[in-house]
């Protein structure tokens, strides 16, 4: 379990997160929604490590971090076990998809080649798995990254609108693959704007605005809000989709 409590970050002088308290399960998806600028990117940041909080505390499984750090010493990074997949992307241009995938593991001298076989069939990415990422389509890159990902065996896996920019066909290839990712045992907070794909693909629904969690809860809440606040979002949501 990857828990949080009582979250606060600051960026130079306003609050970005404000007490949050967050838990994600192994084998469980998790969609983090909400208006842009609600915190969401960050919060994913944060729970990564990749940012530091100024107040609170995050549980990995066995791991403690208590913030803010006592005599300013470090902390133990929890990548691979906790992995991102920004909407950027981050493939490298001038290698294949496949050596894009191989890369993390060759840095850390692994072998899975025969690992990454089984992925390419699972994925369909035979046709494209040795083209270059701009000779492929947005959502090839899209199953690229997540490989990549699940190559280094994470327990967690945060998502941060890997959504975008995708057609319903496209969705409907990435939510296939997210439920397998979750059948494996793996632990997956994804950021969406798409209602209808966090309604299919979630156990659980986290709402977000001004940095604060303002209600969870099943994919029922995406029918039936309790909180004010996601009611107005959903229904303006739904007014322009």
């Amino acid at each position: 379990m990857l828990t949080a409590k009582n979250i606060n970050k600051t960026y130079q002088g306003q609050e970005i997160l404000k007490g949050i308290d967050i838990a994600i399960e192994p084998g469980k998806i998790t969609s983090l929604i909400g208006p842009s600028g609600a915190g969401k990117t960050t919060l994913l940041r944060v729970l990564s490590l990749l940012e530091k909080p100024e107040a609170g505390e995050i549980s990995i499984d066995n791991d403690k971090y208590g913030f803010p750090l006592k005599n300013n010493h470090g902390i133990k990074n929890p990548y691979p076990k906790v992995s991102i997949v920004f909407q950027q992307l981050f493939l490298w241009p001038h290698l294949t998809i496949r050596e894009n995938i191989l890369l993390p593991l060759k840095v850390k001298k692994i072998n899975r080649d025969a690992e990454l076989n089984k992925f390419i069939d699972l994925f369909s990415m035979a046709d494209f798995i040795d083209s270059y990422p701009n000779q492929t389509s947005i959502g090839q890159r899209q199953r690229a990254a997540i490989v990549r990902a699940l190559m280094l065996h994470p327990t967690y896996l945060f998502l941060d609108e890997i959504t975008s920019s995708l057609d319903v066909e496209q969705v409907n290839i990435i939510l296939s693959h997210l439920n397998f990712v979750k059948e494996s045992g793996v632990g997956v907070l994804i950021v969406t704007h798409l209602i209808n794909f966090a309604e299919q693909v979630s156990d659980k629904v986290i709402f977000m605005d001004g940095g604060k969690i303002l209600e969870v809860g099943g994919k029922e809440i995406l029918k039936n809000p309790n909180h004010p606040r996601i009611k107005k979002f959903l229904s303006l949501v739904k007014n322009v989709s």
